[in-house]
């Protein structure tokens, strides 16, 4: 096997391992040690697999390492937000590109579960690396009664 460039989500962290998943590829890798990363946090860099059996890795240089916040905040969903919102049916997903950089993601969903939808993608890892994979800086989630806006943005 080959040396892995990318971006990693790590996964899962203890004093001894770590385990990392390639946001490209969503390609799992266990480290045989620990180089010092936590869960949650974003690595780019290269990972190379440890011989003789080559079924675990190690990070062999790293680029930047960081952490990419993803909280609910207190603002409203813009008017564009809401327009598309109002479009779809409870249950429903829409993504489109920021002017820039970054991506929104429009969910409509019963009113009186808002909050809870907001917790979930706030909670959920796939959130945490889709923003990886983007190259955001954060991840900004507003509510409605009835509309959950995700917006990936640059610093």
């Amino acid at each position: 096997m080959t040396a892995i460039e990318g971006t990693f989500l790590v996964t899962n962290a203890d004093d001894a391992s770590a385990t990392l998943r390639n946001v490209a590829d969503s390609q799992v890798l266990t480290l045989s040690d620990n180089p010092g990363v936590e869960t949650g946090e974003v690595v780019e860099g290269t990972v190379e697999p440890e011989p003789p059996m080559e079924v675990t890795y190690t990070v062999t240089d790293v680029v930047e390492r960081r952490r990419i916040p993803v909280e609910t905040v207190d603002l409203a969903p813009t008017t564009q937000t809401t327009e598309i919102a109002a479009e779809q049916a409870p249950g429903e997903l829409t993504t489109f590109e920021r002017a820039g950089e970054g991506e929104v993601h429009v969910l409509t969903v019963p009113e009186d579960e808002t909050a809870e939808a907001a917790a979930d993608v706030v909670g959920d890892e796939a959130t945490l690396s889709r923003a990886a994979r983007l190259g955001v800086d954060r991840v900004e989630v507003r509510t409605a009664d009835g509309v959950v806006s995700v917006r990936y943005l640059p610093d």
